[in-house]
């Protein structure tokens, strides 16, 4: 069970990459725990959010069962054009959250998040101006997930190329509010396979 959602938001978990640089299909890398990657991304802000939107390919239809299973509700979106960016993977999860008064914009690579760390970031937006935007910084650095209050979705909707969304963020000026969480998770994906031991 979610608490009780007063607030209609939710979290758009991107996973509609190549993984060029990781060699293989990162997103069905499976984790010491025997579950893949993805799967864990979606436990983790499927836990977190009361709503969940999950952006793939196309082509993604057992990875369709795999979010099912670990969220039954979660909304799968196409990206038909992710080859052409990130932006335009957001702008489709984007569109589909259009009603929502916040969407959390989270990277399907990045599960190590603290579930204390996403409570935190959520609260803060619930309780902030429509138009705020909530950024992670772990020592200075800025990280995932980013929130969007509502009045940003129009501009996410309409991303494109593979800027993702720092245009957004550059163009909110001083409605970005960062805040320092001790999580290192925010900055922590898999770009590279695990090196084998040995």
């Amino acid at each position: 069970m979610h608490e009780q959602d007063s607030v209609g938001g939710g979290a758009l978990l991107l996973a509609a990459g190549f993984s060029r640089r990781f060699g293989s299909d990162k997103r069905r890398h499976a984790l010491a725990d025997g579950h893949s990657l993805l799967e864990a991304s979606v436990a983790l802000y499927g836990t977190a959010f009361p709503r969940l939107v999950v952006v793939l390919r196309p082509d993604d239809t057992d990875l369709v069962t795999k979010v099912h299973t670990v969220r039954p509700d979660a909304r799968i979106v196409y990206c038909e054009d992710a080859a052409e960016g990130m932006g335009h993977s957001l702008a489709a999860g984007a569109r589909a959250a259009r009603a929502w008064r916040y969407v959390f914009v989270a990277l399907a690579d990045m599960p190590w998040v603290k579930p204390e760390t996403l409570a935190r970031l959520r609260r803060a937006l619930e309780n902030a101006p429509d138009d705020t935007i909530v950024v992670p910084e772990y020592r200075g650095q800025p990280g995932h997930p980013v929130g969007f209050g509502g009045s940003h979705l129009a501009a996410l909707a309409g991303l494109s190329g593979d800027a993702g969304a720092r245009r957004v963020v550059r163009a909110a000026g001083d409605r970005v509010r960062r805040i320092s969480v001790d999580d290192p998770g925010v900055l922590e994906d898999l770009d590279a396979p695990p090196a084998s031991p040995g």
